[in-house]
């Protein structure tokens, strides 16, 4: 397998959050840097990038030959334990598969059985993280409708990133968790407990032997990868703490509005302008309530996503240095040990195979997953600020509203007046 090359300075791909340039969207420029007319509004703004982006997804349909649907969750309940069934439907045109349709249920467990295998047959490929086992922040009850679809939307996401990998898309394992009826058979078949205790075990030794020396080009990745868990994290969490305040803000503006209609009861002289301003609290709480609403469904899970993706990404690594520090020690010991040379010198051979398809198929894999977290994340911010586009056009048409009519309403009194 051949791999793609990685550029050799990774600064100039980050998402660098640090700089207040990045902050600045609107320029008071009116034209582009290419010298094109600038956009008239940020909703044009948003509808441009909303185009091109729909055109991108367009293409990638024609060419894709594995379709994947997560849906239809049903709640089982045993002796032992609740669960959550989801139904997987597949269509396909590939030839390997015997039909062109399946429909198979899976719950949270065989989902994990998946991820595990591919990682364990790929070790140095970038497996997209499945949601976590227990309930996630902000969720009370583990099987509520809130908590279940959002395992449901993560759950549909794993499969259909796994279906657009180029080399995962075919793994047989994938193939046997979309078609067979019963995977109680499939998951005996993995290796057993001795054999990932000495994995693991192997694993340990290598991580506190360390490395002679990592790749320059391994080195930089490792340090692109823990800037961008760095400020996924950060941005993860602001955002959190900027819901919860939304929230909280909410609740004020409900306690707000009927203030104001109780005290035009008792103003007589005020009561039009007192309901007028009751009546636009009213309606910017609802706007705020689909805000909240909308950074919860599509921003934090879009970003949480990536939290866990630097996970992941930090475990690829890992599981690289360790094949290159078990190399290099056999390489150490056949050096050593000419009596055995012979026989260290096949698996060093075998090593070396090893080291070098992990190194080709990390840098393969490293462009492709840093193309598709761009998309990913360019596609959240930008539904996210089309979502605050419409939030604000609305409250300040709601207040503007207002305002003309407080501004009608003393011309019409001196009219009245003048009539009089």
């Amino acid at each position: 397998m051949s791999g793609q090359t990685v550029p050799a300075d990774f600064s100039g791909h980050m998402l660098d959050l640090d700089e207040d340039e990045d902050l600045e969207v609107f320029s008071k420029n009116t034209s582009l840097a290419d010298g094109s007319p600038m956009p008239n509004s940020p909703s044009s703004m948003v509808n441009q990038y909303r185009l091109e982006e729909d055109e991108e997804e367009q293409q990638d349909v024609n060419t894709k030959d594995l379709f994947i649907t997560v849906d239809n969750p049903e709640s089982h309940v045993t002796a032992i334990e609740t669960f959550i069934m989801y139904r997987v439907v597949t269509k396909t045109t590939r030839s390997e598969f015997d039909s062109s349709e399946y429909e198979v249920r899976r719950r949270y467990q065989d989902f994990l059985w998946l991820r595990s295998r591919l990682e364990e047959n790929h070790p140095t490929l970038i497996v997209h993280p499945l949601p976590e086992k227990f309930v996630m922040k902000g969720m009370v009850e583990r099987f509520n409708d809130d908590f279940i679809e959002t395992r449901r939307k993560a759950l549909h996401r794993f499969l259909n990133k796994i279906s657009e990998h180029p080399i995962l898309s075919f793994s047989q394992h994938l193939k046997v968790f979309l078609t067979a009826q019963e995977l109680s058979s499939h998951r005996k078949q993995g290796p057993g407990f001795l054999s990932r205790m000495g994995e693991t075990v192997r694993a340990v030794a290598n991580s506190v032997r360390g490395l002679r020396s990592r790749p320059e080009e391994f080195t930089q990745m490792q340090e692109y990868v823990e800037d961008f868990s760095n400020k996924i994290c950060s941005v993860d969490k602001v955002t959190q703490r900027i819901i919860k305040e939304q929230r909280e803000y909410l609740d004020e503006l409900k306690q707000y509005s009927p203030t104001y209609t109780q005290w035009a009861g008792s103003e007589e002289d005020l009561s039009e302008p007192l309901k007028g301003v009751a009546s636009c609290v009213e309606r910017c709480s609802k706007e705020t309530e689909e805000q909240i609403h909308h950074l919860s469904d599509v921003l934090v899970p879009g970003l949480h996503e990536y939290v866990l993706c630097a996970e992941t990404l930090k475990a690829v690594m890992r599981r690289r240095d360790n094949i290159q520090a078990e190399f290099e020690a056999k390489n150490e010991a056949l050096a050593s040990r000419k009596a055995d040379q012979e026989a260290l010198q096949e698996e060093v051979d075998a090593l070396a195979d090893r080291m070098e398809l992990a190194n080709n198929a990390l840098k393969g894999d490293w462009t492709r997953w840093q193309s598709s977290m761009r998309s990913d994340l360019k596609s959240v911010f930008i539904s996210t600020a089309e979502r605050n586009v419409e939030y604000y056009e609305k409250c300040l048409a709601v207040w503007e509203s207002f305002l003309l009519s407080q501004r009608e309403e003393p011309s019409e009194q001196r009219d009245g007046e003048d009539t009089s």
